[in-house]
């Protein structure tokens, strides 16, 4: 195929001044250099043309049309971004070396007629030229026209129900053994009759930490009173009370004696004013949960020296419709895999961290600190301890256990034909407390999925269906077969789309991206919401590439897989809103919380056009301009508080004029059925899925993801470890001695300093440019000495 570069003529000013226009060149990977037909035909026209100059050139010597060129085109989902090459004039003599004079034809066919017979003759030579055509037309049929791919994803999205959804839900109720081995089996089993023909069940046996026979207490030594920690006084349990679902996954073990200290949310100069009021050694801090992951939080009280921690929230924090008081929670301090523990780390009482930690109440928290009385909504007094109050004198007893057990993964491949070997990840959880709604979900997309493969389907790339266990305790089944198959799915892993906790509210629809997938998120969210579930007026897209628990963690976080996910929440908008997402409170059913299932419908349609997208479409829904701008957005937030180098500022400027003149001059002509060529699709692909993995960091702080195009909960998106490497310089100056971490905390014995964290970005901006570059060059589109 032969092309010439075009500038973009909205995006020229933008891109003239680096890559100017050139002149056409013949690509290294077509020697054929196959005649390209005028744009702006219409593909009706263009096979019939295509047939037309086959039938012409059907002479005894012309060879037949290579198969290849008469392979049916697979129909994308939607139509990719607008503009095209423009194509070189063709050839005269091309078109003349296909062309016959009649003259010469009709010779052979009348030779031995005489001219007397001449209208015998000239029938006969009519009659001549209808079966030389039909005699040298080739065997290969043209192919028929694909069908429209808006009717493959309408006909994907009718068979979606809520019914159907509910009927799903009902049956993986109906389990009696609630045990996660025999949820995993009967998983197996529904999806083998679903029609996936690959279905696969694995264990891991891992180290879990689990609630005690006896519940953990907190006691005031100066009244005797006992309390559980949702506030309940020890002598007044009854039986609706669940203290044993109060915990912190994987905490240490055992008693401890020591003040309480008020510590908010666990900041710096939260911090550093306790640090100058008293000694920290051996106390033990109420924490506030929110603003930053709480694996900092922790990590910072274990520096400074506190014995352990009583976490809350604040109801001021909480939506209005969920009551915090009293609810008991649970978190889990596992960064994610199995948390078995290094020999020689020190740790006599077990855990992932020094601290003996406990989720208690607010009603417990306000008893502590003293505080006056709760409030609520716009009035709402946050809880703190007054000043000068006299600090109570607690017993934390923390009575976690661990042991080993086995967790089980259900695996299902519904393969692709062009590139079986690209995986899209579609990813869920079947925990016996958090699971249901989201395994009903999956069942859901794979039928439909599985149904149009009946029809007739086939699609693109492979899907593998995955249901984890051990997700409510740090993502353990993801994270373990995330590690064994991590070569492959290193080179092979195309994306992941999330169905952690699909339905965990009914307040806000959001939808959650790396910025490589916040474009194709912004569309798919924008059309669910024209049929808005409410009546009346619909609230615009909500989508964010914050960082987020849950089984996707390991696929966005180390390998650095474009990740998504859509759910409806039941949160409060703010810079503290999205820290719910690291508590689990006991789950409602799905039924109560959605009776109708339309919040499910809602998110299962989403999810199907997600994947329907990604496994269909020729070219990738990646955006590398998305990530530019997220970039140079960051910085610019960042430079605030933070001297930027010019340096980095002219890469990250660099990186967007790239991204720019890859998106619209390689990746759109490469999605136009015209201009596709499998090999270098293929290789495109490679490039855009690639883009995030040179932005993963060797080194962060706990509780922050290594890939840097992930941002904490704030009002402006910020590269994380330049928003808290400042912080962790600050402690340093106000901590006289640097306590031994634990394995969980390591990482805090050499924290990144700003010009660090600075050095590591743009290390990861210039290697993304290079990538780029790479990709443009694919195509030669890239000048030379550019």
């Amino acid at each position: 195929m032969a092309y010439r570069k075009v500038c973009d003529a909205q995006g020229g000013p933008m891109v003239g001044e680096v890559l100017h226009c050139s002149e056409g060149s013949d690509l290294d990977w077509d020697p054929d250099k196959e005649e390209l037909q005028e744009p702006g035909l219409s593909m009706d026209r263009i096979q019939t043309q295509h047939v037309d100059r086959q039938r012409s050139a059907g002479s005894d010597g012309d060879p037949d049309p290579d198969p290849e060129l008469m392979e049916p085109i697979q129909p994308s989902v939607s139509v990719s971004p607008h503009g095209r090459f423009e194509r070189l004039q063709e050839d005269p003599n091309y078109i003349s070396h296909f062309s016959r004079t009649p003259g010469h034809k009709g010779q052979r066919q009348i030779h031995w007629s005489s001219f007397r017979h001449f209208l015998v003759g000239l029938g006969l030579f009519l009659l001549g030229i209808l079966i030389g055509w039909f005699t040298h037309s080739p065997a290969v049929k043209p192919p028929d026209p694909p069908s429209e791919s808006s009717d493959l994803l309408e006909e994907l999205l009718r068979r979606i129900t809520a019914d159907k959804i509910n009927a799903l839900q009902k049956s993986f109720s109906s389990v009696s053994d609630d045990s996660e081995e025999s949820r995993a089996r009967y998983l197996y089993q529904q999806w083998v009759g679903l029609g996936l023909s690959d279905v696969r069940l694995s264990n891991h046996t891992v180290l879990l930490s689990l609630p005690g026979s006896t519940p953990s207490t907190i006691t005031d030594r100066s009244s005797h009173q006992c309390f559980l920690p949702n506030g309940i006084q020890c002598d007044q349990r009854g039986q609706n009370v669940l203290p044993k679902f109060s915990y912190a996954a994987y905490s240490a073990a055992g008693s401890l004696q020591g003040e309480v200290v008020d510590v908010q949310y666990g900041g710096v100069d939260d911090l550093r004013r306790a640090r100058e009021s008293l000694n920290l050694n051996n106390q033990i801090a109420v924490v506030k949960l929110g603003q930053t992951p709480l694996l900092y939080k922790l990590a910072l009280l274990s520096q400074l020296g506190f014995g352990g921690a009583l976490l809350y929230i604040d109801p001021c924090d909480a939506p209005l419709s969920r009551h915090t008081r009293h609810q008991a929670f649970r978190v889990t301090l596992n960064p994610g895999g199995n948390p078995d523990f290094v020999e020689g780390s020190g740790q006599d009482r077990g855990g992932l961290t020094s601290l003996l930690v406990q989720p208690i109440s607010a009603f417990l928290a306000k008893t502590l600190l003293s505080s006056p009385s709760l409030g609520q909504g716009d009035a709402c007094t946050p809880l703190a301890m007054p000043p000068n109050s006299e600090r109570k004198k607690i017993t934390l007893t923390v009575r976690n256990q661990l042991s080993y057990k086995k967790i089980y993964n259900v695996l299902g491949y519904l393969k692709g034909k062009r590139n079986p070997d690209r995986y899209v990840l579609v990813g869920s959880r079947h925990d016996s407390n958090q699971g249901g709604g989201a395994s009903a979900i999956m069942n859901q997309l794979i039928a439909a999925l599985t149904e149009q493969t009946k029809q007739g389907w086939v699609p693109d790339r492979t899907t593998v269906f995955c249901s984890w266990g051990g997700s409510a305790l740090g993502g353990i089944g993801s994270y373990e077969w995330g590690k064994e198959n991590n070569v492959v799915l290193a080179s092979s892993a195309v994306a992941y789309v999330s169905l952690n906790s699909p339905v965990r509210g009914t307040d806000t629809l959001t939808a959650t991206a790396s910025p490589t997938l916040l474009q194709l998120s912004t569309d798919i969210q924008r059309r669910q919401l024209l049929s808005c579930i409410r009546g009346g007026s619909c609230p615009g897209p909500n989508v964010s590439s914050l960082q987020l628990p849950g089984d996707g963690k390991f696929f966005a976080n180390h390998l650095a897989v474009p990740t998504m996910e859509f759910a409806f929440e039941q949160t409060k908008g703010g810079e503290v809103g999205s820290f719910l997402s690291e508590v689990q409170f006991t789950a409602e059913l799905p039924e109560t919380l959605d009776p109708l299932f339309k919040f499910h419908e809602t998110i299962a349609k989403m999810t199907a056009e997600a994947v329907l997208r990604l496994v269909n479409d020729p070219v990738l829904p990646f955006y590398p301009l998305d990530i530019a701008l997220d970039v140079q957005n960051k910085l610019k937030a960042n430079t605030e508080k933070t001297t930027v180098s010019q340096a980095l500022l002219s890469s990250a400027s660099s990186l967007r004029e790239h991204a720019a003149f890859l998106q619209s001059e390689t990746m759109r002509p490469a999605n136009d059925p015209k201009e596709r060529d499998p090999s270098h699709i293929r290789m495109l692909n490679d490039v855009l899925r690639d883009l995030e993995k040179s932005f993963i960091i060797p080194q962060t702080l706990p509780g922050v993801y290594s890939n840097l195009l992930y941002s904490l909960p704030g009002k402006t998106p910020q590269f994380s470890i330049l928003k808290l490497s400042q912080e962790v310089a600050n402690l340093y100056n106000i901590t006289s001695k640097v306590v031994k971490p634990c394995p969980a905390e390591k990482e805090m014995t050499g924290p990144p300093t700003v010009t660090r964290s600075l050095s590591l970005i743009l290390r990861a901006v210039q290697a993304a440019e290079r990538l780029i570059c790479f990709g443009l060059d694919l195509f030669e589109n890239y000048p030379n000495g550019k």
